[in-house]
């Protein structure tokens, strides 16, 4: 009875060990303190406008006439086959950020962009425009704010993003969260900067990623998360077996063949 008695004893914490193991091998920040409230303090999200960028830029004002100047409409042209007519829809101009890192804008002509916040840019048009028209409303709003989603997720994917503010938890969560296969402690975002690319390998276990500058992501990163040994292994594995049915498959044609020649020299 007494053996039966630890054997059952040491069942259960293998159980229990193996369940925890598994718990934190799929969780996030599981280094968290025990404590049921904590503080982590969080990195700058705000996003730098770099050359290539994309903005919307809209100026209005209480008397619409008089910001009119300040936006530079592009017509396009509709054809409407119930009404045989042409409609005309106006939609506004994407301002391109060049590689000098300035906007070429209405009136006020090139203004230099690169480095500032959307914040920053509308409230030097604002200053600027307030000089000749009154309470001016501006709004900048980055257009091609894409993040790409590959590796051990459920849904490799293009993100694009609405909202200034994208960590790296939103991206994952876009792409469908990581599969079990996936390494929560290794996750690299690969960044545009200048001429180059630079890399960081995050580890998504760890609370202090959150005051990383790759925590909250930019116009254009690449998150890769890596596949897991358990994931390598069974990779490993069905390659292995697939060069070894493609082996057995050549030599059962290769013998069928012989064997045909062997059977037609025989009859004859």
């Amino acid at each position: 009875m007494k053996i039966s008695h630890y054997i059952f004893i040491l069942a259960a914490v293998c159980a229990l060990t193996s369940c925890h193991s598994s718990k934190s091998h799929l969780s996030y920040l599981s280094q968290l303190p025990e404590a049921r409230q904590g503080t982590i303090s969080s990195s700058d999200y705000a996003i730098r406008l770099t050359p290539e960028d994309e903005l919307e830029i809209v100026v209005t004002s209480t008397v619409p006439t008089a910001t009119t100047e300040y936006n530079i409409p592009a017509t396009n042209a509709q054809y409407s086959a119930g009404q045989n007519s042409i409609i005309s829809t106006s939609e506004q101009q994407k301002y391109i950020v060049d590689h000098n890192g300035d906007i070429d804008f209405p009136v006020l002509g090139k203004i230099h962009v690169q480095g500032l916040t959307t914040a920053q840019l509308k409230n030097f048009l604002v200053d600027k425009i307030s000089e000749n028209v009154r309470d001016p409303q501006v709004k900048v709003r980055l257009l091609n704010f894409k993040v790409n989603v590959m590796g051990e997720v459920r849904n490799p994917r293009n993100v694009d993003v609405r909202s200034e503010r994208f960590s790296i938890f939103d991206a994952l969560a876009a792409a469908g969260d990581m599969t079990e296969y996936g390494r929560r402690d290794n996750v690299t975002v690969i960044r545009e900067c200048s001429d180059s690319l630079v890399y960081c390998r995050l580890d998504l276990t760890d609370p202090a990623i959150v005051s990383s500058p790759y925590y909250y992501l930019r116009q254009n990163d690449v998150v890769i998360v890596d596949p897991n040994a358990i994931r390598q292994a069974n990779s490993r594995y069905n390659q292995n077996n697939s060069y070894k049915l493609s082996v057995i498959s050549t030599i059962v044609s290769a013998v069928s063949v012989i064997a045909s020649l062997v059977i037609a020299l025989a009859v004859r």
